[in-house]
C-alpha cells in the first residue's frame, strides 16, 4: 500500500466515507489548479455533499498532513488575496491596503479572511506547489485570486479582454513596451509584488509619444496616477526584486467590471472558528497571544442547567454527575449540527458561537427539547435550561490558554441568560430582528415576549425578547 492510499485509509477512520472517496478521486485525477485553494463551501455546493461534513474532513487531512491549511486576506472589492497565511498568528495588520482597487479595509474575519485547502506534495505535487513557474494566466487564477471569485475555465481568453499586455519578467531584467493608449483608465500592476501604476487617459488624441517608468521592488509605495492622453506610450518596467513578476496593463472597461463580479460563498474565518471540528483540533493554537482580531458579527450563546447544586443533592454525585455529561454531550451534538462550536464550559454552564442568530435560536430550542427528553428519559425532570442568546461585534482573543471571544456582546449574552427563567430562552433586540430568525420563529409559531430590562454594567436599558 502506497503512503497516499495509507494517508486515506487514516482518513476514513475520522470522516465521512463519500467525502474521502471524492477527495480521494480528486487527488487522483482532477487537474492541478483544482487540487490548490481548495474553496470547501463551493466544493460542497457542485457534489450536493454537507458543507460542514466536507470542512470536517479537509481539516482532518489538513490534521493528518494531506492538505495544508491557508489564511487568505482577501480584497472585497477585487477578490484578490493580499495576504496568504499558514496560521491566522500572522493576519497582524489592523489594515490592508489593495492596489489594484487603490483602497485600505480594515481588517475583520467576516469578509476580508477566507480559509482555503491545497494538496500537499506528499499526496501529489501540483505546479501550485512552484509558482514561479506558472504561466501568467494560472498565476492569477492559483496564486493572485481568492478562492471567491468565480473564474472560467479559460482564464487567458479572459484575460485578454481586460489586459492590453501581460509581461513576464525575470529578477532584475527591465523591459520597454510600445503601447497605443486608448481613453479611459488603465492600471498597470503586478500580482507579485501588488505595485500598481494608474493612467488617466483623456482629453485629445496626441501623436507625440509619452513616458512612464514602474518600479517593482518590495517596498509598499501609495499608488500613483498619472494623468495622459490617448496616443503612443511608452511604458518602462524594471523588475528590482530576486524574483520574476508579472506586469499587466489592465483595461477598466465594461469586461474587467463582469469580470470582478463573479462571487463564490467562501469559507470565512469567522465561520471556521464557528466550527466544532476546527475547535476540537485546534483549541489552543489558533491566535498568538495578545493578538486581537476583529469580527463584525458574532452570535453567542450561554446556557445553565437550572439548580444544578439541588440535583446533586436529590440524585446523589454519581446520578448526577452521569447526568450532567449526558447534558453536555446532546448541548455539544446540537450546536455542532446547528454549525456552531462550544467555546468552553464553567461549572455546569456552556458559552456557544454561532455564524448567524437563526442557527443559535434553533440550537437553542433544540436544546431546551433535549433536555425534557433526557429528564424524562432518566425520571429527572428537574433538568432545565436557561438560556441567553446576543449577537455583536467581538474580538477574537487568546485567553487562558485557547482562543476565545472578548467585548461587550460577549458580557450582554452572559447577563441576558441570568435573566432566563427555567426552560426559557432570553434572546436581544439584534437576535430578534434578523430576517432568517424572523422566518424561523414564524414558521415555528413562535411570538417572542418583549421586554426592557437593565443590565448590570450597561447603560441603557437593552431591549429583550423571551422564547417561552
Amino acid at each position: 500500500m502506497s503512503e497516499t492510499e495509507t494517508l486515506f485509509a487514516a482518513l476514513r477512520q475520522s470522516s465521512d466515507e463519500a467525502i474521502v472517496g471524492m477527495l480521494e478521486r480528486m487527488v487522483r485525477h482532477a487537474p492541478d489548479h483544482a487540487l490548490n485553494k481548495i474553496n470547501a463551501v463551493d466544493l460542497a455546493r457542485t457534489e450536493g455533499m454537507d458543507e460542514d461534513r466536507v470542512i470536517a474532513t479537509l481539516l482532518n487531512a489538513v490534521g493528518l498532513g494531506m492538505f495544508e491549511m491557508t489564511w487568505n486576506v482577501m480584497c472585497p472589492s477585487c477578490a484578490g488575496v493580499l495576504s496568504a497565511n499558514k496560521s491566522l498568528k500572522t493576519v497582524n495588520s489592523a489594515q490592508y491596503n489593495c492596489a489594484f482597487c487603490a483602497a485600505g479595509y480594515e481588517t475583520t474575519l467576516d469578509n476580508l479572511v477566507e480559509v482555503t485547502f491545497t494538496v500537499s506534495p506528499r499526496v501529489r505535487k501540483i505546479a501550485a506547489h512552484n509558482p514561479d513557474e506558472l504561466p501568467a494566466a494560472e498565476y492569477y487564477r492559483q496564486i493572485f485570486w481568492s478562492s471567491a471569485i468565480d473564474l472560467p475555465a479559460d482564464v487567458e481568453k479572459l484575460l485578454d479582454e481586460v489586459t492590453l499586455e501581460i509581461v513576464d519578467l525575470p529578477a532584475g531584467e527591465r523591459a520597454i513596451l510600445s503601447l497605443q493608449a486608448p481613453q479611459g483608465t488603465l492600471i498597470v500592476f503586478d500580482p507579485v509584488t501588488h505595485a500598481a501604476q494608474f493612467l488617466d487617459v483623456s482629453g485629445e488624441e496626441t501623436s507625440e509619444r509619452q513616458n512612464v517608468s514602474v518600479i517593482f521592488n518590495k517596498l509598499q509605495v501609495p499608488v500613483d496616477t498619472a494623468a495622459l492622453r490617448p496616443g503612443p506610450l511608452r511604458l518602462a518596467l524594471d523588475n528590482r526584486t530576486d524574483s520574476r513578476v508579472l506586469p499587466a496593463v489592465w483595461v477598466a472597461n465594461p469586461a474587467l467590471d463582469d469580470l470582478l463580479r463573479r462571487r463564490k460563498s467562501v469559507l470565512t474565518a469567522t465561520r471556521l472558528l464557528t466550527n466544532q471540528t476546527f475547535r476540537d483540533i485546534y483549541r489552543t493554537d489558533t491566535l498568538a497571544i495578545g493578538q486581537r482580531l476583529k469580527i463584525l458579527s458574532l452570535t453567542f450563546l450561554f446556557s445553565d442547567l437550572k439548580d444544578s447544586t439541588g440535583l446533586y443533592e436529590r440524585v446523589g454525585d454519581l446520578t448526577a454527575f452521569d447526568l450532567v455529561n449526558e447534558h453536555f454531550r446532546l448541548l455539544q451534538e446540537i450546536i455542532a449540527s446547528e454549525r456552531g462550536a462550544i467555546v468552553k464550559t464553567i461549572g455546569d454552564a456552556v458559552m456557544a458561537t454561532f455564524e448567524t442568530p437563526d442557527r443559535a435560536i434553533a440550537a437553542a430550542i433544540r436544546m431546551r427539547e433535549a433536555m425534557s427528553d433526557l429528564g424524562a428519559e432518566r425520571q429527572h425532570q428537574s433538568l432545565r435550561l436557561k438560556m441567553g442568546i446576543h449577537e455583536g461585534s467581538c474580538l477574537a482573543v487568546t485567553l487562558n490558554g485557547q482562543q476565545d471571544y472578548f467585548g461587550q456582546t460577549v458580557n450582554i449574552a452572559s447577563r441576558v441568560q441570568g435573566l432566563a427563567e427555567s426552560r426559557s430562552i432570553v434572546v436581544t433586540e439584534s437576535v430578534v430582528e434578523n430576517a432568517r430568525t424572523r422566518a424561523l420563529l414564524k414558521t415555528s409559531g413562535i411570538e417572542p415576549t418583549p421586554g426592557r430590562v437593565e443590565l448590570s454594567g450597561i447603560a441603557d436599558k437593552v431591549s429583550v425578547y423571551e422564547i417561552s
